[in-house]
């Protein structure tokens, strides 16, 4: 099986420094106070960055057991980040912020 820790990396990485991009952009434009589209960007960066830290880890591990952990549970949360985005997404296409 195809070890996914260094897609899920490379992946996390990209989307964590857009995550920030929103919450700067929002911050600046003083948004952030009428929106939750900063929570849901938050919890996606925290997520991206637990995502970055397990991945690593899995990538790191001499251990098998440890590594199928670490990439399993990086993965659940990369797609828990996904799913956040994408509400995010649609929040600001629809102006429902």
């Amino acid at each position: 099986m195809e070890k996914k820790s260094p897609h899920i990396l490379n992946g996390s990485s990209g989307l964590l420094g857009f995550c920030l991009v929103i919450l700067t952009s929002l911050e600046i434009t003083k948004v952030s106070d009428r929106t939750y589209i900063d929570e849901i960007a938050g919890i996606a960066s925290f997520c991206l960055s637990i995502s970055c830290l397990l991945s690593f880890m899995a990538i790191r591990s001499t251990k098998e057991n440890y590594e199928r952990k670490y990439e399993k549970i990086a993965d659940y949360l990369f797609i828990t980040a996904l799913l956040c985005i994408s509400i995010s997404v649609v929040l600001v296409t629809l102006n429902l912020f």
